[in-house]
């Protein structure tokens, strides 16, 4: 199920991020949400699950656990959301006007 939906996300990503991104803020977060999911994918299909290395106590009792593509998910996730919230509102307002 996980490999499916993996595949089937990272398409879609890609092909939009090759199709219609056109400023550096959302190509740059696709490619890192991209990029991340292709490395979970590796390790998937490698060794039947994905590795997470990174261990970080906080508070006690909490314990957060990830790997570098977690990271880029979730970064690239970020830069996506704030490239929404900077540019496309803009967009909306100008096409709205016209």
């Amino acid at each position: 199920v996980f490999l499916a939906a993996s595949t089937v996300g990272i398409a879609f990503m890609a092909f939009y991020l090759f199709r219609y991104t056109k400023r550096a803020l959302s190509r740059v977060g696709l490619a890192l949400i991209v990029g991340g999911g292709i490395g979970n994918m590796i390790d998937r299909l490698a060794r039947g699950f994905v590795v997470d290395f990174v261990d970080v106590k906080c508070i006690p009792y909490w314990k957060y656990i990830f790997n570098v593509a977690d990271i880029f998910v979730c970064v690239g996730c970020g830069l996506f959301i704030l490239y929404i919230l900077l540019f496309e509102a803009k967009v909306q307002k100008k096409e709205a006007s016209q």
